[in-house]
């Protein structure tokens, strides 16, 4: 196979640098090509690229701006691979990841698979902090690689493969964004491919990201789910409705509490030391464990609210998801 690493890109030359330095790095000779999809940026890494010429297999495209979805096909139709990987602009990929992807598609090969992400010691505490709640057990963490089924995984599309076979099939990624990369996992289950978790082709996720940004990622994440939930309801699952739950079980422990009945207040407390206490024993951190409490409390309120919200406007009230949520669709 002839594998090809299609990156979109928008305002992040610092991290295209990373990345492609990290890709010099890999410890098996398995060929290789590396597409860079300049999606409208006003801060270009044209010249990041450059240094990288005479050490990669490198071809670099600009184009007005439309979107991640839409730029990762642009970029899988000029891709040369019978393969594509396809990566976010802030990874950092492990020197073994092409010989994992590789090695695992031999013993049972897909159209599409999926990786996890992990954090490297040099992340930043919050980085580190908001690893930790999107990848724990004890939150959402199977959405990012480490709880669901690995021949049923929904890749998601920091760390994702696609054959060309498949690609062409499915016309790759739509215009919904977040939640192209479940929307794209059940449609080609659909059209009769198999996915799967290769739990060793992990990348460093890097996350450059605040409290602030974070809170809006995942709120949108939220928005989302109901929206793919109304196009494909025999994947819906109850968990999707756990963010939400929560988030009302604590106002109605908040108020039972107001009204001496703390039992339940008390069970929220004992869930936030099981989180500090794990991501401690992770981090070896007090104050990253302090931070995956504010990490978890931001993913959960920003999350539920958006679902709840999105849930009302599109299954309630029937509202068109572009209508209804004109931020999460890109106009091509």
């Amino acid at each position: 196979m002839y594998f090809s690493f299609i990156v979109p890109v928008y305002n992040r030359p610092d991290e295209i640098d990373e990345l492609l330095e990290s890709l010099t790095k890999f410890s098996s000779s398995i060929p290789f090509e590396v597409v860079i999809v300049e999606d409208g940026s006003t801060i270009p890494c044209q010249e990041i690229i450059e240094k990288y010429t005479n050490s990669l297999t490198i071809s670099y495209y600009f184009k007005p701006n439309s979107g991640p979805g839409d730029s990762r096909n642009y970029g899988m139709k000029l891709a040369k691979g019978d393969y594509f990987i396809i990566l976010d602009s802030d990874c950092i990929i492990p020197s073994d990841y092409l010989s994992q992807v590789e090695k695992s598609l031999n013993e049972e090969y897909v159209d599409c698979f999926g990786g996890p992400d992990a954090a490297l010691d040099s992340f930043s505490d919050i980085q580190k902090a908001i690893n930790f709640t999107m990848t724990s057990f004890l939150t959402t963490g199977g959405i990012r690689g480490g709880s669901e089924k690995v021949d049923k995984f929904q890749p998601r599309s920091f760390n994702m493969g696609l054959s060309k076979k498949a690609f062409e099939a499915s016309h790759g990624f739509g215009n919904i964004h977040p939640g192209e990369d479940p929307d794209l996992s059940i449609r080609l289950w659909n059209l009769g491919f198999k996915t799967k978790l290769i739990k060793n082709a992990f990348v460093y996720h890097k996350r450059r990201i605040s409290w602030e940004k974070f809170q809006i990622q995942v709120n949108k994440f939220g928005k989302a789910r109901p929206i793919l939930n109304s196009w494909y309801p025999e994947y819906a699952k109850i968990t999707f409705w756990f963010p939400s739950l929560f988030l009302i079980g604590f106002v109605f422990s908040v108020l039972f509490t107001i009204f001496n009945f703390p039992f339940f207040i008390t069970l929220y407390g004992f869930y936030f030391l099981l989180l500090f206490v794990s991501s401690f024993l992770s981090n070896k951190s007090l104050k990253i464990a302090l931070y995956s409490l504010l990490a978890t409390i931001i993913q959960f309120y920003g999350y539920g609210k958006g679902f709840l919200l999105s849930y009302y406007k599109v299954s309630i009230l029937k509202q068109k998801p572009a209508e209804a949520f004109p931020e999460l669709f890109f106009k091509k």
